[in-house]
């Protein structure tokens, strides 16, 4: 079974939202870069997703024109197979990324980057829905705190927590980075 690591929205842009918040970032990026390295030294591919969106002006930290729709500093870097950039939540629309997974015979997609419950959901339940199987590393994504509707606030780790238990056995196998990569080896056994 071919295996593709998927890093979404891992870039500058974030730091320039009002809502960013460092306290997770070393485990996130602990996590996102032990597989990157883990990938990268089993030869298996790594796919880049990048979010561009909203006015086309410098102030707009997604926008191409303002310089951070670039790495985020910290991320390790990678060769990248391809590639692309989105302008929705799911890195699979519009983006051809699609495409070329089936084009190199992709069958199971590792899941990771920012945020939790937005693009790196969204991207895994579309990923389900059209066939494909999904390892959601949760410790390999990163989320903000966020505020209820009722105005009482919710946590970065509620966040993580629910989604991990909506993906779970529906749409993805939840797993450690760790268990990511022993899934990745053993698929090239």
């Amino acid at each position: 079974m071919a295996s593709c690591l998927i890093v979404i929205d891992v870039q500058e842009s974030f730091r320039h939202r009002p809502y960013f918040d460092e306290r997770g970032l070393p485990a996130y990026l602990a996590a996102q870069n032990a597989l990157i390295e883990g990938f990268a030294a089993a030869g298996a591919p790594i796919v880049r997703v990048f979010h561009s969106d909203g006015p086309a002006v410098a102030s707009n930290s997604f926008a191409l024109e303002s310089g951070h729709v670039r790495p985020l500093e910290g991320l390790a870097p990678f060769e990248a197979a391809a590639t692309f950039t989105k302008r929705r939540h799911s890195a699979l629309v519009g983006t051809g990324l699609d495409v070329w997974l089936t084009e190199n015979h992709i069958d199971r997609l590792v899941v990771s980057g920012i945020r939790t419950e937005q693009c790196c959901e969204t991207t895994t339940r579309h990923a389900s829905d059209l066939g494909w199987q999904v390892d959601y590393v949760t410790e390999a994504t990163l989320t903000f705190d966020m505020v209820q509707p009722d105005g009482r606030p919710l946590s970065a780790a509620d966040i993580q927590a629910r989604t991990a238990t909506v993906l779970d056995g529906r749409f993805a196998k939840v797993c450690s980075a760790s268990q990511a990569l022993e899934r990745l080896a053993e698929s090239r056994r």
